[in-house]
């Protein structure tokens, strides 16, 4: 579908504290309709057509802010449904890390590490907002600026995110940030997906690929544990799509760590291709590409049944799958991993696209 995208609508979603917060909506009928909140850039819901043409939601979220709030408490398990991930997305070895001779620690909150940034990162804010349309599409600009010392980081981070729906129906989401003094930066969404509708079941007959001949193995803390791995001949080779369920129970010892896959998955060069989707029963497909060199692949191995959905049905484990686009965990304590340090006059930037279309097949990688 091609032609002009209206500009984002705007309505208000609740107060976090003293802060009203807005849900958007980008996108048209019959095509990809997004809502995105201001409150942790949440991508709250995706309205995708099945083989049939029928529009359905296929990633997960709350139906009110009191959800994400709830969520997002210092005592909750988090599962992150739908957020932007700062200032460094995934974990953090004993939430310390070393950079131009000076130790910064971090506030830590999985288990001796940190995550996501820590208790309070980018996914519990309310970011600035502004909706905007032009030729290639509509979209919603985000902007957060986070302190120095935020969490334990230093310099000054002013970050800006743009979700847009363009003129092919394709979601891009585009990440830049600058400081004002040396620091560390990986950032990501951490939407979880179910192409058969959220709430639908568990996402164990999607079939998957991923671009990827090695992955990180993981020690019982989820940090990388040595070299990166070949996937050849282990549980981890999705370079041929298959089912996700098809292996997730087999007593690997890398399974048994993290309760099925939650790993960092290091992407092949040459191509910004990343990974592919598809539900049988929908016939949806969904296919990424990226400017990361990793992607996390989680298949919601923590999720539970006391999380209920947009649609008012409970997520059991498994009932949807984060594809994480971003540098490697544990970056700023590996010099041998891709670098995440990001010094004042410098840009960072990344994006990462998805697409949603049907197919009768599973996907080729």
């Amino acid at each position: 579908m091609t032609g002009s995208l209206p500009e984002p609508t705007r309505e208000f979603f609740g107060r976090a504290g003293d802060a009203d917060v807005h849900r958007y909506t980008l996108g048209r009928p019959g095509g990809l309709t997004v809502r995105v909140l201001d409150y942790g850039g949440v991508l709250q819901s995706l309205e995708a057509p099945d083989r049939d043409g029928r529009p359905g939601n296929v990633v997960l979220g709350f139906p009110t802010l009191d959800g994400y709030v709830a969520n997002n408490r210092p005592d909750a398990a988090r599962v992150f449904l739908g957020a932007l991930i700062g200032r460094f997305a995934n974990r953090i070895a004993g939430g310390t890390f070393t950079l131009d001779g000076v130790q910064h620690r971090l506030p830590v909150n999985n288990g001796k590490n940190s995550l996501h940034g820590g208790p309070e990162g980018f996914d519990t804010r309310v970011w600035s907002a502004a909706g905007f349309a032009d030729a290639d599409g509509a979209g919603l600009r985000l902007t957060l600026v986070s302190p120095d010392g935020d969490q334990g980081y230093p310099g000054r981070l002013t970050t800006e995110v743009t979700y847009r729906v363009d003129s092919r129906d394709r979601l891009r989401i585009t990440y830049r940030a600058t400081t004002d003094a040396p620091t560390v930066v990986n950032l990501t969404n951490h939407t979880y997906w179910n192409l058969a509708g959220e709430g639908s079941g568990d996402v164990h007959e999607h079939w998957l690929a991923i671009n990827a001949s090695r992955f990180c193995p993981a020690d019982e803390g989820l940090l990388p544990a040595g070299d990166p791995a070949a996937v050849e001949g282990t549980p981890f080779d999705f370079r041929t799509a298959t089912p996700i369920g098809a292996r997730i129970g087999e007593p690997d010892p890398q399974l048994v760590i993290g309760q099925g896959y939650d790993h960092n998955w290091v992407l092949d060069d040459g191509s910004p291709f990343a990974a592919r989707a598809w539900d049988p029963a929908s016939g949806r497909l969904l296919t990424m590409w990226t400017t990361e060199p990793g992607l996390q692949f989680y298949s919601g191995n923590y999720l539970t049944a006391d999380l209920v959905g947009t649609g008012g049905r409970p997520y059991h484990r498994g009932a949807g799958f984060a594809l994480e686009a971003q540098h490697f965990p544990d970056s700023p304590n590996r010099p041998d991993f891709p670098g995440t340090v990001l010094r004042p006059g410098e840009v960072y930037q990344q994006e990462t696209v998805f697409e949603l279309a049907t197919a009768d097949h599973p996907p080729v990688a």
